[in-house]
């Protein structure tokens, strides 16, 4: 591992870059965290390239190891690591306030444009053309989520020692099978292989990963849960958000299985066929999957409860980072986090996979089997984008319903 930075290096705003350049105004902050916003299509890799090009490369704000580290200290964390890695960029150069505007402005655009699309394609009466290409492209979403976990598996498996690749397999079925059948108890699952993984590496119970993690952010997890109160109505989607915010070990695609069991099945917010379309709409906008929060949101209550969902979604992510980032190198340090999340990591992977097959059955038409066929073959043979596919599979449902194919 890299030796500990000083602490003096993580005060925000302290430039270490040997080109000293001059701190960012809040006014760069929000024109250079709003742009990669609103042209962050494509998912958490691109949003880490944008930055670094930015923040490392381009600016010399952060250094280049001082980029790795916190990005790594974001992936140990629940909820969407590329948020969090810009709120976390923001707070280095402007502190709370300057990651706060940040952060606001790296979700706003994508926010705006998954709520606006909302109104159109989870209407009660959709246009012919609307509703074809929702079933398009919701029918491609199983093979973007293959896509998410191999891409995540792969790396992971090279990494691996000899010794722990059976444990990774084991956590990976696990997770996969929870995702397919359990729903929101996935997130038991995957705390219970990190769990496992602590106990077989035999590290006191009393200095427990889950402790560390838990004591370490104690402040951000209040706070979040504070605004969860209340039950039924909009305490079960402030719920809702707040597991896809605070309990998504892992990709983005983790918290699939935890929104589709409470939107379609418990709540019964919206229909298979609009959850689809939901999870489409946030892989075609820039910013993180997580934003298809708020598309679960305008379905359960319109504007408000669009807005509610994502206030609470992103909370802890905002929260992890304003009131938890000057401990981010002792998370990365910390022996007891790093075991426990080896069992949590592997089942999140086996997650990701396994939320195909609910997706999968949500698939209404026999026609739409076709586009997903054809959506496998492109991301996982061709190594076409998802944007694109989705996009094509959108076009071909809209030309699939126009020709008399039944909705």
């Amino acid at each position: 591992m890299t030796p500990p930075l000083p602490a003096s290096t993580y005060a925000p705003g302290r430039m270490a870059s040997s080109r000293t350049p001059a701190d960012p105004s809040l006014a760069q902050i929000v024109r250079e965290w709003g742009r990669i916003g609103c042209t962050g299509f494509g998912g958490p890799a691109v949003h880490i390239s944008l930055l670094r090009r930015l923040c490392v490369t381009d600016r010399g704000w952060i250094e280049e190891r001082q980029f790795e580290r916190a990005l790594a200290a974001v992936n140990m964390l629940p909820g969407p690591a590329s948020t969090q890695l810009s709120i976390y960029c923001a707070w280095r150069l402007r502190g709370r306030l300057g990651a706060l505007v940040g952060g606001l402005c790296f979700v706003a655009p994508g926010l705006i444009l998954v709520i606006a699309l909302s109104t159109l394609f989870l209407a009660k009466a959709p246009p012919l053309w609307v509703r074809g290409a929702g079933l398009g492209a919701g029918a491609a979403v199983p093979a973007v989520a293959l896509l998410a976990g191999f891409t995540i598996a792969m790396p992971m498996w090279r990494r691996a020692q000899a010794g722990a690749r059976m444990r990774i397999v084991v956590y990976a079925v696990a997770g996969g099978a929870a995702a397919a059948t359990l729903g929101p108890a996935l997130v038991l699952v995957m705390l219970a292989c990190g769990a496992i993984e602590l106990g077989l590496r035999r590290i006191s119970r009393s200095e427990s990963a889950a402790s560390v993690l838990l004591w370490s952010l104690r402040r951000p997890f209040r706070t979040a849960l504070l605004a969860t109160a209340g039950t039924g109505g909009i305490g079960a989607l402030a719920w809702t958000s707040f597991k896809v915010g605070a309990l998504a070990f892992g990709g983005g695609f983790v918290i699939v299985p935890l929104m589709q069991a409470d939107a379609v099945n418990t709540y019964h917010w919206m229909t298979h066929a609009q959850f689809l379309n939901a999870v489409a709409l946030g892989q075609i906008t820039p910013g993180p999957i997580t934003q298809t929060v708020a598309a679960v949101g305008y379905a359960a209550g319109g504007l408000p409860a669009a807005m509610l969902a994502s206030l609470v979604a992103y909370a802890p992510s905002f929260s992890f980072v304003l009131f938890g980032a000057a401990g981010f190198e002792r998370l990365l340090a910390n022996r007891h986090v790093r075991a426990f999340l080896a069992g949590t990591a592997p089942a999140a992977v086996g997650a990701i996979i396994g939320s195909a097959i609910p997706l999968t059955a949500a698939i209404g038409q026999a026609w739409q089997y076709a586009i997903l066929a054809a959506a496998i073959v492109l991301l996982l043979a061709l190594r076409r984008g998802v944007v694109p596919t989705l996009l094509l599979a959108g076009i071909a449902g809209v030309v699939a319903t126009l020709l008399g194919a039944p909705t």
